[in-house]
């Protein structure tokens, strides 16, 4: 037995592909082929990384999506326009971050905050581009030497499609999830059938909370978190509870984070997912105690929890021995370091050109996760 290390899934793609996705997210012309092969050829230098640095269960580093979600407006119908993403609560409360972080925010990068919005009925274009984009997948590991123990690829919550890429057609944001859900089961099943675990990303169940939902009661809040899980569980109907993941964030940002909710309230409605995982934050200073939280509202008996160990909003690269502690309270916390696997917060890079961490310190960081969960290996199953 020994500790298996994975990650959140974006890594950082090359200048080249993240100008092209730029381009593209602002009406530019650009040369398709060109971006097809860019994409192709990042992707297998994304995988011999992961591999170089000693990642078990890796992915595809999101090198063919131009960020984790706003891909879908290329994948199914009913998209346009721009939408006006509210600002996280916890940024516009505090004015003196905002102008320090200016030239952040200023970079160029495809953005979240002003995605497409929903103009008309949101339906599957079909399985053909996420197909395609596992069989290219599945190629550039064939050719590999060597091998994952597990191969898994991301796709979007419903949640977090009908926050971010704003409503401006079904009479109510509930019908608008469920439309969503509908759509990305095509996706959900193709990911499965290819025989790879399939992660959702779901920021939207915990950020919500300090964005569309800041202003409203928890309750409500609470009451979303409800649709989207309710909504994603009929999409993953044909998907075995095992082979999903579910990756649940407050916002893969540098900032305050002092008003995100606590992760207390929300699992009771987390751990009714169609999922077998938890991907989970536990390496930020905002959420880095909550190992406690699980020890007291711990997961079904089935369930693997990913600990984030790695901060993915910091350049600085944690030593091993932190890293191996953070693994250890995680495994103290559902008494049986078997259910752990050692992970990273979030992405590295959710969008094209928008990261935190500089792409030499990355893999840094993912070396010294695989240094800890040698060591934490070796604590935790002598």
């Amino acid at each position: 037995m020994r500790i298996l290390t994975t990650h959140a899934g974006s890594l950082p793609r090359p200048k080249a592909l993240t100008a092209l996705y730029v381009r593209r997210s602002r009406g530019e012309a650009i040369d398709a082929g060109e971006l097809a092969r860019l994409g192709r050829e990042a992707t297998s230098r994304s995988v011999e990384q992961q591999l170089d640095v000693g990642i078990d269960i890796g992915n595809d580093g999101e090198q063919q999506r131009e960020s984790f979600f706003t891909h879908v407006q290329h994948r199914m119908t009913g998209f346009g326009g721009s939408s006006q993403r509210p600002l996280m609560r916890d940024l516009s409360a505090w004015p003196s971050f905002l102008e320090l972080a200016a030239p952040q925010f200023a970079r160029d990068s495809v953005s979240l905050m002003s995605a497409p919005k929903a103009i008309g009925p949101v339906r599957s274009l079909g399985a053909e581009a996420i197909a395609r984009e596992c069989a290219e997948l599945r190629a550039i590991l064939d050719r590999q030497p060597r091998k994952f123990e597990e191969t898994f690829v991301t796709a979007p919550s419903p949640g977090i499609i009908a926050c971010a890429m704003q409503n401006a057609h079904y009479a109510t944001l509930g019908e608008y999830v469920a439309a969503v859900a509908d759509a990305l089961r095509v996706e959900y099943e193709a990911i499965a059938a290819q025989g790879f675990l399939l992660q959702i990303d779901a920021p939207d169940l915990a950020m919500e909370r300090h964005t569309l939902f800041a202003d409203r009661p928890l309750d409500e809040f609470l009451a979303f978190v409800d649709t989207v899980i309710d909504s994603t569980n009929r999409a993953l109907a044909n998907v075995p509870r095992e082979r999903v993941r579910l990756h649940v964030c407050w916002g893969n940002y540098e900032g305050p984070h002092t008003h995100d909710v606590d992760l207390e309230p929300l699992l009771p409605h987390l751990y009714r997912a169609h999922a077998g995982a938890l991907v989970l934050s536990m390496a930020n200073p905002r959420h880095a105690h909550e190992h406690r939280v699980l020890a007291r509202n711990p997961p079904p008996r089935d369930w693997r929890v990913i600990a984030g160990v790695i901060d993915t909003t910091t350049n600085y690269v944690e030593h091993p021995e932190v890293v191996a502690e953070r693994i250890e309270r995680a495994a103290a916390a559902l008494g049986d370091p078997a259910r752990v696997q050692a992970g990273t917060d979030c992405g590295f890079a959710t969008s094209a050109g928008f990261g935190d961490v500089a792409e030499e310190l990355v893999w840094e960081k993912l070396r010294s996760l695989r240094a800890g969960a040698e060591l934490a290996t070796r604590r935790l199953f002598r």
